[in-house]
């Protein structure tokens, strides 16, 4: 049986655009590291890319499986925590293509970089989760509410794990909490 968080092909689709959006939003903290390898950035670049692609069915979900690692090994690449964060959002969105719970990573890991990036200034995460927010579409809130609750099922990423603690946990939590409200 099919895990509650991979969501059908079509839906899958429909949330990686808004997964993509969340990652490119963040993209520049990634670039703006001076230390930064150039060739990981072509990855991240090239992930985010290909999840474009695959939301409007340029390409398939075996393709994009195949090569949802790029952006993980450019985040252990990258010289910042707010660039790796960064590059772990793209990831993150790119593994929508497996499984749609991934969105609520690529939206999280976002929230993550803009809180590394301005330590001091908490408001700029709130503001940064009030965007996404604002960017989901009917469609794509209707399957979010789909996906199980953070922490209700452990057979996908919104199982007892990273995406469910600290800055990660708490932003899932409240975009979560905002979409069964709606």
């Amino acid at each position: 049986m099919a895990s509650k968080q991979t969501l059908s092909d079509p839906s899958r689709r429909v949330l990686a655009r808004w997964a993509a959006d969340c990652a490119e939003r963040v993209l520049p903290l990634f670039d703006a590291d001076p230390d930064a390898d150039p060739a990981a950035g072509e990855q991240v670049r090239d992930a985010l890319a290909r999840t474009r692609a695959y939301s409007t069915g340029q390409s398939t979900a075996a393709e994009e499986i195949s090569k949802r690692l790029g952006a993980a090994k450019a985040a252990s690449a990258a010289a910042s925590p707010a660039g790796a964060a960064a590059a772990r959002a793209v990831g993150q969105a790119a593994a929508v293509a497996h499984m749609g719970a991934h969105a609520l990573g690529a939206a999280a890991y976002a929230a993550k970089a803009v809180s590394l990036a301005h330590p001091d200034r908490p408001e700029k995460v709130a503001e940064e989760v009030r965007w996404q927010l604002a960017r989901l579409t009917t469609q794509e809130r209707s399957l979010l509410r789909e996906l199980p609750p953070l922490g209700a099922d452990p057979s996908g990423p919104l199982g007892e794990g990273l995406l469910s603690r600290g800055i990660l946990g708490s932003v899932i939590r409240q975009i979560q909490d905002d979409v069964a409200r709606s």
